[in-house]
C-alpha cells in the first residue's frame, strides 16, 4: 500500500539541505544505516542512487527486493522537520537512459564514482517525526503520560 506525501514534506526530502539516512536489513536481521545524499523522491517513489556494488545498503536494498523487506528512510531538514517513511524496494535499474544519466552526474560529482544502480522503493509508511508533531500526539493519545514532579514542582519548570 502506497502512501501519499505532501508537498511539503516532498520538499524537505528533496532539499539539498536535508540529511538523508537510509537502514536496510540483511538475511539475518542486522541493521545497517548509512547518509544517501543521493535519496529523494520523485513520481511517488524514493529513488536512491547506490554508488558501490559491494556496499552493505547495495546488498540489503536486493535482499529487501527479492524477499519483500521493508527499508526506512528518516529526513531531518531545515527548520528541524523531520519524517520517517518505510517502504519496499520494487526495482533497480543497471542500465538504459535513467541510469546513464544518474551515472553521468555520478561522474561529474567525483570522476572516482561508479555506479551500483538507481534503486526505487514505494513508500508503505509516513510518520511525522518533527518534536512538536510527536509532543502534541503523545499528549493526545497517552494524556496521563508525563513527569509527576512537573504537576508537584510547576516552578522548576517555567
Amino acid at each position: 500500500m502506497s502512501v501519499t506525501l505532501t508537498q511539503e514534506v516532498i520538499d524537505v526530502i528533496n532539499s539539498k539541505d536535508t540529511a538523508k539516512v537510509l537502514a536496510t536489513i540483511d538475511k539475518d536481521g542486522r541493521v545497517n544505516v548509512a547518509f544517501k545524499g543521493s535519496l529523494h523522491y520523485e513520481d511517488g517513489l524514493l529513488v536512491v542512487n547506490e554508488l558501490l556494488e559491494t556496499s552493505q545498503t547495495n546488498k540489503n536494498l536486493t535482499y529487501s527486493l527479492w524477499f519483500d523487506k521493508e527499508v526506512a528512510a528518516v529526513f531531518h531538514g531545515p527548520g528541524a522537520a523531520e519524517y520517517q517513511i518505510k517502504g519496499i524496494p520494487r526495482k533497480v535499474l543497471i542500465e538504459g537512459p535513467i541510469y546513464e544519466k544518474a551515472y553521468i552526474a555520478a561522474q561529474e560529482r567525483n570522476s572516482d564514482n561508479d555506479l551500483a544502480g538507481v534503486w526505487y522503493i514505494e513508500p508503505t509508511e509516513f510518520r511525522n517525526l518533527t518534536l512538536p508533531v510527536r509532543i502534541a500526539e503523545q499528549k493526545e493519545k497517552y494524556p496521563i503520560i508525563g513527569h509527576l514532579d512537573k504537576d508537584v514542582n510547576p516552578e522548576y519548570y517555567k
